[in-house]
C-alpha cells in the first residue's frame, strides 16, 4: 500500500475533519497573535494529530477489527492526545484565535450561573476521576461495546466522549490554573490508576472470548488468536494507560520544584 492511502479515511466524518480543521485554524492564527514556545506548539500539534490519525485514517479500520489495535485507539483518545492539548496551554491561543463575536458569545454564556454551576460540577476533582473511569467501563462493557462496534453512530459516539472526557480530566489534573493544590491533582491521577490496572487483568485474564464482535465481523491480522488480540488489549489498558498517569504525577512534581526558583 501507497503510504499516502493510510491517510485515507476508512469512514469519512465532516465533524472529525471540520473540528480538526477549525481548531487547527483558530491555533495558527492565535499564535501569530501569542508569543508561545516551541514546546507549546510541538505539543498541541502531535495532540491534535494523534487524535485526527487514530480516528480517521486507514488505522480506523484496523481499530473496528482488532481489539488490541482498538484499545490503542482508546489509548490516544482518552489518554494521549487530550494529555498532549493540555500539555500545551493552548487556551490563550485559541482563544485570540477565535472572531470576536464567538468570543463575545462564549463570555455572555459563560456568565449564565447555570453554566457556571454545571461547571463547577464537571470540572471537579471527584467528577472528573468518576467520569474518567466511568466511561471507560461503560465502553468496556461486552454488551456495550459490541453494540457501538456494530452501529457507526454509536461508535462515533464513543470516540467522541473519550476525546471531550479525557480533555476534562487532564484539564483538571494538569492545569495549575484549575485552582487546585498540587496534591489534589496528584491525588487525582493516582485514584484512575488501580481501575484501570484492575479492569486490564480482568480482560488479560478472563477465561472466555469477551468480544466476540472482533470475530463475527472478521478479524483484521488473521495470525492472531481471539484469546491473544484480547490479551493484548487488556495488557495496553493494563499497563500504558496507568503510565500516563505516572507521567503526569511526574510533570506535577516538576512544576512544583520549579516554581520557588522562578519566583526567585
Amino acid at each position: 500500500m501507497n503510504p499516502l492511502q493510510w491517510l485515507i479515511p476508512w469512514e469519512t466524518s465532516f465533524a472529525i475533519a471540520a473540528v480538526t480543521a477549525i481548531t487547527a485554524m483558530l491555533f495558527i492564527k492565535g499564535s501569530l497573535r501569542c508569543k508561545l514556545l516551541f514546546r507549546q506548539k510541538l505539543y498541541f500539534w502531535a495532540g491534535l494529530l494523534s487524535l485526527y490519525v487514530v480516528s480517521h485514517t486507514q488505522i480506523d479500520y484496523y481499530a473496528e477489527h482488532e481489539f488490541f489495535v482498538h484499545q490503542l485507539q482508546s489509548l490516544v483518545l482518552h489518554h494521549l492526545g487530550p494529555f498532549l492539548i493540555v500539555l500545551a496551554c493552548p487556551k490563550d491561543a485559541l482563544s485570540a484565535g477565535c472572531p470576536v463575536a464567538v468570543k463575545r458569545l462564549i463570555r455572555k454564556v459563560s456568565a449564565w450561573k447555570p453554566v457556571q454551576d454545571s461547571i463547577k460540577v464537571l470540572f471537579h476533582p471527584v467528577t472528573a476521576v468518576t467520569g474518567f473511569v466511568g466511561l471507560l467501563i461503560f465502553w468496556l462493557l461486552p454488551s456495550i461495546h459490541f453494540i457501538a462496534m456494530l452501529d457507526w453512530r454509536i461508535y462515533r459516539l464513543m470516540n467522541w466522549s473519550m476525546v471531550l472526557n479525557g480533555l476534562m480530566f487532564w484539564g483538571v489534573a494538569l492545569n495549575p490554573d484549575s485552582i487546585r493544590s498540587p496534591g489534589s491533582r496528584i491525588s487525582m491521577m493516582l485514584s484512575v490508576v488501580p481501575p484501570q490496572i484492575l479492569i486490564g487483568a480482568l480482560i488479560f485474564f478472563a477465561p472466555h472470548e469477551l468480544y466476540p464482535i472482533y470475530t463475527l465481523c472478521g478479524r483484521a491480522f488473521t495470525g492472531i488468536s481471539s484469546t491473544t488480540d484480547q490479551q493484548i488489549g487488556g495488557l495496553i489498558l493494563w499497563t500504558q494507560g496507568a503510565m500516563m498517569s505516572v507521567i503526569g504525577i511526574l510533570i506535577v512534581i516538576r512544576k512544583e520544584l520549579r516554581q520557588p526558583l522562578m519566583e526567585r
